[in-house]
């Protein structure tokens, strides 16, 4: 930021302005339809702290999503660090669903992170590595600082071009921006970095931002509400017009992961003890490795925020699915780990009754062993019934925007509850594209037909691998 000018000049100006061109919004990408977008929360009764039998989306497994709902308050009362939860179940009775959902109730500020215990196995980045980086980015950490910011709503966005004409074109030399706040106003002059700051944020006239004056940092915080009576789909929040003076001290909160920290102090760049200029360098090139070393400084660092009231720790959700595919140093690594101060709540999902823990030739519910089992508050998911299946396919046919005749419905939902629910949610796509190869908007009996033809399900596949092995030994012995 090179200088500050209180008083615009009414005069013209030597420099030449150059006309600033709108901007075109990229077009909103179409929203993806996943296996879970119908959920939207667990759907807990607020005045009996029950869960309904159909809510926010989740149907069904009423004891699981009331058991799921105690966790989340004893997330939010911060008194289930370190513990560990197991959604125990057959295959698509909502244990997933019950994840997210629970995510969706701790809501933003809380961290969730999802992990598939495939993922742990690599060839480049040992099993350990990968679960600490997923524990400490499931552990969060609200920095409030004191920051000495220019502040008010945008009335001038103006850059100006340089004089000199290179071959290459004319570039920008500053940017002329005015704040106005319920006080007063000032105008601003910027170096170029900030404009392109600006430019990324899409920030506009009537937009209310601020800048920090050491570091130039632009965050845009809404949009003004004095436009609020204007037709703007645009506009994701309003905002009052600030108060007091454009230059002020502000305190900033601001959510980061403990493994954020890890890596922007990895990289040679940086003030040490100020967070905030420390994430700010999180995109800089030249990463050096992660060390236990390292870590345990930002750790000490970390808790020096939190006894001087700099800091907040927010421990969030690791969540685990597939449990069954870990091994036995995964656990004991896992054991050791949820043991630590700083540790997220870790939720574990599995569908596999006893089985062969991976490491040892043993055996053992769920495919965990026995002392890291008795850590485990187990939250069991039963198979649904015939009228769930139902309320959840409809579910799934409004998410998807997706029409069924009444006799297709009907069909679609027995297929679902005699051989599989997944496997009725997966057609609901093809049988649609066959209503529209024909011409037809509504799904008909027809359709559905005609892809449960087209498609096996899991145990009709078994049928015919028995069948055609069968064959094959029998042609074998003859």
């Amino acid at each position: 930021m090179d200088m500050e000018i209180d008083e615009p000049t009414n005069g013209t100006s030597s420099s030449r302005l150059a006309p600033i061109e709108e901007v075109k919004p990229t077009p909103k990408q179409i929203k993806r339809i996943a296996a879970h977008s119908h959920v939207k929360g667990l759907g807990i009764d607020p005045e009996t702290n029950e869960a309904l039998p159909e809510g926010a989306g989740f149907v069904g497994q009423i004891a699981a999503r009331t058991a799921a709902s105690i966790i989340v308050d004893m997330i939010r009362m911060k008194s289930m660090a370190g513990r560990a939860v197991l959604l125990a179940g057959p295959p698509a009775t909502g244990k997933t669903a019950i994840a997210l959902a629970m995510s969706h109730e701790l809501g933003d500020g809380v961290p969730f992170v999802p992990l598939v215990a495939s993922e742990v196995f690599s060839s480049e980045v040992k099993k350990t590595e990968v679960l600490m980086r997923s524990f400490r980015r499931a552990i969060g950490l609200r920095v409030k600082e004191t920051k000495d910011v220019y502040e008010g709503e945008v009335t001038e966005l103006t850059p100006v071009e340089t004089s000199e004409n290179s071959g290459l074109g004319k570039t920008i030399s500053h940017l002329l921006i005015g704040l106005k706040t319920a006080k007063g106003s000032k105008q601003l002059k910027l170096d170029p970095s900030i404009y392109d700051s600006i430019l990324k944020q899409r920030v506009e006239v009537g937009d209310v931002i601020y800048i920090e004056a050491n570091s130039g940092i632009v965050k845009r915080v809404g949009r003004c509400d004095v436009y609020a009576s204007e037709f703007d789909l645009e506009a994701d929040e309003f905002v009052p017009m600030p108060k007091g003076d454009v230059r002020k001290s502000k305190d900033i909160v601001q959510n980061v992961s403990l493994h954020d920290l890890d890596l922007a102090n990895s990289r040679p760049q940086g003030r040490q003890g100020d967070v905030t200029n420390i994430v700010s360098q999180l995109m800089a090139p030249k990463k050096t490795e992660v060390t236990d070393r390292l870590r345990s400084e930002i750790n000490k660092v970390v808790n020096e925020y939190i006894e001087s009231g700099v800091a907040e720790l927010m421990p969030g959700v690791l969540f685990i699915d597939e449990v069954h595919m870990l091994d036995v140093e995964c656990f004991t690594y896992l054991y050791r780990a949820l043991e630590s101060p700083m540790a997220p709540v870790v939720v574990f999902a599995t569908n596999r009754g006893t089985t062969t823990v991976r490491g040892l030739d043993d055996k053992a519910p769920h495919g965990i062993p026995p002392e890291m089992l008795d850590r485990l508050m187990i939250i069991p998911t039963m198979k649904y019934n015939e009228e769930d299946v139902r309320k959840i396919l409809a579910h799934r046919t409004e998410a998807e925007n997706v029409q069924f005749d009444e006799k297709a419905f009907d069909l679609l939902s027995r297929v679902g509850s005699e051989k599989s629910l997944r496997y009725a949610l997966q057609l609901i796509a093809p049988a649609r594209l066959c209503a529209q190869t024909c011409g037809r908007e509504i799904i008909d009996l027809v359709d559905v037909e005609r892809c449960t033809k087209l498609f096996m399900d899991r145990s009709e596949s078994l049928q015919k691998a028995e069948e055609a092995q069968k064959r094959l030994a029998e042609k074998n012995s003859k």
